[in-house]
């Protein structure tokens, strides 16, 4: 769900993480845990926490790394699998065409 700050400004999800649901092949662990980084970062507001903080970073990326494959390993689709290429150039076309000049 978007929200929107005082001025009424609505903030996009992060752009860094991407859906991870009906894929094939499936999301692997390596990008269930980058989704988990990229959220924690954001949430926390620091690419590189301070070293006080790492630990508690480190703790909160595996969390929500684990509870994210869970989410991940339960959800049922009828839909048939999404192709990664497919999904890239779809990505790359929104692109272009957000930032053409």
């Amino acid at each position: 769900m978007r929200q929107s700050d005082a001025r009424g400004i609505v903030d996009p999800m992060c752009r860094n993480i991407r859906p991870l649901n009906n894929f094939e092949p499936p999301a692997t662990t390596e990008e269930v845990r980058a989704a988990a980084l990229q959220y924690v970062r954001k949430i926390g507001g620091a690419s590189r926490p301070s070293t006080a903080n790492q630990a508690a970073y480190d703790r909160a990326v595996e969390k929500i790394a684990l509870a994210s494959q869970e989410l991940l390993d339960s959800l049922v689709t009828t839909a048939p699998p999404k192709d990664r290429e497919v999904e890239a150039a779809k990505a790359r076309a929104r692109s272009a065409a957000r930032f053409a000049s």
